[in-house]
């Protein structure tokens, strides 16, 4: 289906969730690009990059983070009333603040979670977070700063475990259960 007949009601939000350098924005971009070249409108709202945007004035309490993702979350209902596939890539650990996006966005959303131990995440360590952590620095998210695994999300993606690609693949099957795309053909 063309982009541009998308109906406003096959829009979509994906909120994608997990420990910094978990591979929140490294699968969003990947399922964006199969959800593009199935034909769909796509935006990827990353934490990081949205927060330089439309929260520069934030910090990171408890009660900014919540600000933030409040934010996030009605720019995502916007886009995804327009037919627009959001899928959010963002820490969000509070179960009050994902559970606030869900009753922003309204049924069509569906909560991902990538679940990875801090230790993977801290080999990773593609932002220099976790150094900043060690050397006594800002608090990090999981560390030292609390991260409430989700209570029920749709989707667990261990991404300690799974390749991108897999990983990728996981999250799209599940759009098609959603019916954001067809049904994948079988692997």
């Amino acid at each position: 289906m063309p982009a541009s007949s998308a109906a406003p009601d096959t829009g979509w939000v994906a909120w994608i969730e997990g420990l910094p350098c978990a591979g929140k924005t490294t699968v969003a971009r990947a399922v964006g690009e199969r959800l593009r070249a199935l034909g769909r409108e796509v935006e990827v709202l990353d934490g990081d990059e949205v927060r330089k945007m439309f929260s520069p004035e934030l910090g990171f309490s408890r009660k900014d983070r919540e600000t933030h993702a409040r934010r996030v979350s009605y720019v995502a209902r916007m886009l995804s009333r327009h037919g627009v596939v959001v899928l959010v890539a963002m820490i969000t650990p509070y179960e009050t603040s994902r559970q606030a996006a869900r009753a922003t966005v309204g049924p069509r959303f569906g909560e991902i979670w990538l679940r990875c131990p801090v230790e993977v995440c801290r080999q990773r360590d593609t932002k220099g977070l976790y150094r900043t952590d060690r050397a006594g620095g800002a608090k990090v998210t999981g560390v030292d700063d609390p991260f409430e695994e989700p209570l029920a999300p749709e989707l667990v993606v261990d991404t300690a475990t799974e390749s991108v690609v897999a990983s990728t693949e996981k999250v799209l099957r599940f759009l098609a259960t959603q019916g954001v795309v067809p049904p994948l053909p079988a692997r």
